[in-house]
């Protein structure tokens, strides 16, 4: 996910000094990018005739295509500048954001809850809320997330200009309007069919990037074991393991035991992450059928498990190369540790690779944002309730304007980004309180058919306001000691979600029901006829079952952490 935990990085994200020797080879590798992502965009247009179209690619795209935009869309480049500094600082701790924190709930996401998603054609996350409750659940929600979903892409974008300025010279705003241009023109032109198809593109080019990075890394550290024995004598043999420090009361440089790890991170921040941001929902509900829209987050959970050593063993290779990485000594910052390692290890053509691969995943992240938006704007916004029954030509003239504005407010938004001095922990602090309490929301509704219409707002609100009371009031002004942001997250995160939860049921218990008629397909153990879905000849093959899949996936994460836990 955009994991909602990272290092405090300040105004200045990367260090100054760390200017790339790039030529004209790299150049060229960076306009062929370009130039290729800009003719996805002109073929992606002739596919749209309709805003089904235009918003959800016709729901007629294959599983893979689907399942690798989503992992794409998440893996924004400040991901992973965040995660790859989140192992210089923290050590192997890193792998809980994907193992624990990512893994479980994606495949929740796609045995669970894609059924009631896909099964009810609804088009974006905030539309269920509006069949399972109400008008005001549903319009809150809406602008939640259309408000956040502008904020965290010019965030983005703001990463990016800092991270070009740095390395390559080019003035702020510079890079903030090219890499506007280029989203705006691709979804403009194809819409979603262009945002996904161009993910897929950045997915591998993302790749391309990280994996010379590791390889030479590793390297230069004297192999895997070369590396934990450098980093053992400089932090001990904790920062080495996945789970070494934290016992409940004892101290670790991450702020957070073994409970807030699974309950806050694991459950809370993970699950409503994962199975509420319409900005990684929407690829699955552009799939071709109910199969592959279930197989969506299953078959992304497998690259996610080993995308976290191409993110954190570049940071645990600066920080056995940088042993005072962090520190005023050093000059060097956490965040630092990739562009360090591109500087130091990789030659001209390579790093051509290198830097597209970071300014593809920064515009894969604006541009997921930016998808979403546009989809939740003009149809659970403008449609619902500004201009209705228009012909369907209108709204798709009208989602190519709205994502005009959206790229619009975005830049507006990096550049208030900018007068933040904490613009990564501002980004973390977002998912734990709009996404936890849309979770509770969805998870009581969907498992509890007495929650009443008006329980969802009411929900929805208290777990936002507890989670904001919690970080703003109760961390910030030290009434409740918690040692660092990231365990203050975990905190806020499982506050607003009983929060939300309790106020649900008394809400629920004091109001009339909904009429169980009304409830088919929303909640769970009843069916609707989208649901009822019968397999195709042929699906049988083990990776056309969903269960087996995501299973599948848990085990070989659960696998992975042996030799993180010893």
């Amino acid at each position: 996910m955009q994991t909602p935990t990272y290092p405090a990085v300040g105004h200045a994200v990367l260090a100054a000094g760390l200017r790339l020797p790039t030529n004209g080879l790299d150049y060229t590798i960076l306009g062929i990018y370009f130039a290729v992502v800009l003719g996805i965009g002109f073929a992606a247009r002739r596919s749209v005739k309709t805003s089904l179209d235009f918003f959800l690619s016709g729901r007629s795209l294959p599983a893979w295509i689907t399942g690798l935009a989503f992992i794409s869309a998440n893996l924004a480049a400040t991901e992973i500048l965040g995660m790859a500094a989140n192992s210089a600082q923290y050590g192997a701790y890193t792998v809980h954001w994907y193992w624990i924190g990512a893994i479980p709930a994606m495949v929740f996401l796609g045995l669970v809850m894609m059924p009631f998603y896909y099964g009810s054609k609804v088009r974006s996350v905030p539309e269920f809320l509006l069949l399972r409750f109400d008008k005001s659940a549903h319009l809150l929600s809406s602008v939640l997330f259309a408000f956040a979903a502008i904020l965290i892409a010019g965030v983005n974008l703001y990463a990016l200009a800092i991270v070009v300025e740095a390395l390559l010279g080019w003035p702020q705003w510079v890079a903030i309007v090219v890499a506007g241009f280029f989203v705006l023109a691709y979804i403009t032109l194809g819409g979603l069919s262009s945002a996904i198809y161009n993910e897929v593109l950045q997915f591998f080019v993302i790749l391309a990037a990280l994996i010379p990075i590791t390889v030479l890394g590793l390297k230069k550290a004297g192999g895997w074991g070369g590396l934990t024995d450098k980093l053992s004598a400089i932090h001990g043999h904790d920062f080495t393991t996945a789970w070494g420090g934290t016992g409940i009361g004892h101290a670790n440089p991450l702020g957070a035991n073994w409970l807030t790890i699974v309950l806050g991170l694991g459950f809370v921040l993970s699950f409503g992450y994962w199975t509420t941001n319409f900005a990684e929902v929407q690829r699955a509900l552009s799939a071709k059928n109910l199969s592959a829209a279930q197989r969506t987050p299953l078959i992304a959970a497998y690259p996610k498990v080993f995308i976290v050593f191409l993110v954190m063993i570049p940071g645990l290779v600066a920080a056995a190369l940088v042993p005072k990485i962090g520190t005023p000594g050093s000059g060097l910052q956490y965040n630092d540790a990739i562009p360090y390692l591109m500087q130091e290890l990789l030659p001209n053509g390579v790093l051509g690779i290198a830097v597209t691969g970071l300014l593809a995943a920064f515009m894969a992240g604006m541009a997921a944002n930016v998808s979403s938006f546009n989809t939740v704007f003009t149809n659970d916004i403008w449609a619902k309730y500004a201009v209705k029954h228009r012909e369907d030509l209108y709204y798709v003239r009208f989602g190519r304007l709205i994502t005009a504005i959206g790229v619009l407010a975005s830049i507006g938004t990096a550049f208030l980004a900018s007068s933040f001095s904490n613009i990564m922990s501002y980004l973390q602090t977002l998912f734990s309180f709009f996404n936890v309490p849309m979770f509770v929301v969805f998870i009581v509704g969907m498992f509890w058919k007495r929650a009443s219409a008006k329980s969802g707002f009411w929900g929805l609100l208290a777990g936002t306001v507890t989670a904001m009371v919690n970080y703003f009031v109760i961390y910030k002004n030290g009434i409740i000691r918690i040692p660092s942001d990231q365990g203050a997250n975990f905190v806020s995160a499982i506050a607003g979600f009983v929060a939300g939860a309790v106020v649900m049921v008394v809400v629920s218990l004091f109001t009339a029901p909904k009429p169980q008629e009304s409830l088919q397909g929303l909640v769970y153990g009843t069916r609707s006829p989208g649901m009822a879905e019968p397999p195709a000849a042929g699906d049988d093959a083990w990776y056309r079952k969903p269960a087996l899949l995501g299973w599948g996936a848990v085990v070989l994460a659960a696998a992975c952490y042996i030799p993180f836990s010893i």
